[in-house]
């Protein structure tokens, strides 16, 4: 069975860093895409940033450039989002997800590509002081 797990959340007062990490198994990491998501209650859901299968492209909500970086290590099957000067507005749970049908449309779009979405189970995420 394919999993990803995700890991690195927790509680962090504002202007503070976190660093989420995915980790893969059951399949080989370098043939896809891959991107974060992030839901909070009563907010819709928001594709965050997401890197292509061989890490030359990336792409970022406006919201979060030049404060998040996503970065994947194929080697290790684990795909990265350091977060830097954290906002309240960041607070939600964060989702690795995993573009099953290897094209970048994921990454063009920040949206899932569903039938072909493969999800992780989340991290929370809390900024507050």
């Amino acid at each position: 069975q394919l999993h990803l797990v995700e890991s690195g959340g927790g509680l962090v007062q504002p202007g503070g860093s976190l660093r989420l990490s995915c980790a893969a198994s059951g399949f080989t990491l370098d043939y896809y895409s891959i991107a974060w998501f992030r839901q909070a209650p009563g907010k819709e859901r928001e594709g965050v940033s997401c890197i292509s299968s061989s890490g030359d492209s990336t792409n970022y909500v406006d919201s979060v450039k030049g404060r998040f970086t996503i970065s994947r290590e194929n080697a290790k099957k684990t795909v990265y989002l350091q977060m830097n000067s954290l906002k309240p507005d960041d607070t939600a749970i964060y989702y690795c997800v995993l573009d099953r049908s290897g094209s970048q449309t994921m990454c063009l779009t920040m949206e899932a590509p569903s039938p072909y979405d493969y999800w992780g189970q989340g991290t929370q995420v809390t900024v507050s002081s």
